[in-house]
């Protein structure tokens, strides 16, 4: 059970740390599920391992040397790609909104202790925003045109915040290189399907090894799967997280709380974004149901916790206890209604 003061109970040199560790592991864990990977090809179209195969596990090799060149994209131009995916766009001064916007950030990155970022706008009608970038000085973040429009000042402020405290907490390189070796599993589980389903049957009748071919197979399908599980399980406490740190900045969780209750209630989907970037927004932005409930199986499916939870406890926060007691119920209400 999440609550608030599990959520502010580590200060930020403690989840810098922590985050750091978290980012070598997962890096590992997507390093072993592309050798994985190609240990499976190597097997089942190769014939590797045994006496026809060939004397180097050929699959594999190539799929390290693939995993080291998605890893040093990942940490190098992570960043660049995500905002080319959502064609971010420099802020333009002389627009109203755009002005606001920059100043708006200024104040958090003074509140945080964290140095300016790049800020980027992308044109569209769905109310969310990222931050993404390997440290603090590489950081950057993205606001659509919709939340712009659709949020006041204030509530723009908790936004703001909440994609600081990213930015301070490290959370960004790690979610950074989630996106992008998340990528990489996707590509290289597709080609690893296409070079077995391409090639002669599956190894040869009578062959010794033949039953291991049944889970090579099969990892090679849910590969991606799993590793997109391992994503969300990593995204889904950051955003707690990041969600009480901002009210840190800001001293208004009404504010945080008021811009969630209008992100929810407007039900835009970003379409820019896939499966692969979803963690990385202020809200989900596929708007998929499971996103709504909360529990073991949407903590593995889905990238963020259930938006009425988020405000229940930011109204917690504001000492709201009524107001948080109604969202209560109508989170039970919904969970029922699945």
């Amino acid at each position: 059970m999440v609550t608030i003061s599990s959520i502010v109970s580590q200060d930020f040199a403690q989840r810098q740390v922590r985050n750091g560790w978290i980012s070598a592991v997962i890096v590992l864990c997507f390093l072993l599920f592309f050798c994985l990977l190609g240990l499976s090809v190597d097997y089942i179209y190769f014939d590797a391992f045994t006496i026809h195969g060939p004397p180097v596990p050929i699959a594999t090799l190539v799929a390290l040397a693939f995993s080291a060149g998605v890893t040093f994209t990942a940490y190098t131009q992570g960043s660049k790609l995500i905002l080319a995916s959502v064609a971010a766009e420099n802020l333009d001064i002389e627009i109203p909104e755009h002005r606001e916007l920059h100043n708006i950030v200024t104040e958090m990155a003074l509140a945080s202790g964290c140095r300016m970022p790049k800020v980027y706008v992308t044109y569209d009608p769905a109310p969310n925003a990222f931050a993404t970038g390997q440290d603090e000085k590489a950081a950057a973040i993205c606001v659509t045109t919709g939340l712009l429009t659709l949020l006041g000042r204030e509530e723009t402020q908790g936004v703001v915040a909440h994609e600081m405290a990213h930015i301070r907490n490290n959370d960004t390189l790690v979610m950074m290189l989630i996106s992008i070796l998340l990528g990489g599993v996707v590509l290289l589980s597709d080609w690893a399907q296409r070079s077995i389903l391409g090639s002669r049957p599956v190894r040869r009748a009578g062959s010794s090894h033949a039953l291991l071919a049944i889970p090579a197979l099969l990892l090679i399908v849910i590969s991606p799967l799993i590793s997109r599980m391992l994503a969300m399980a990593v995204s889904r406490q950051r955003e707690y997280l990041a969600d009480a740190t901002a009210v840190e900045f800001t001293r208004n969780p009404l504010s945080l709380a008021k811009a969630l209750e209008k992100i929810r209630d407007a039900a835009l989907p970003f379409q820019k974004a896939t499966r692969g970037t979803a963690h990385l927004f202020f809200s989900n932005p596929l708007r998929r149901r499971i996103d709504d409930r909360d529990g073991r199986l949407a903590d593995l499916l889905s990238s963020h916790p259930p938006i009425n939870r988020r405000i229940m406890l930011l109204y917690q926060m504001a000492g709201l206890p009524g107001q948080a007691e109604r969202l209560k119920v109508a989170e039970i209400n919904v969970q029922g209604a699945g």
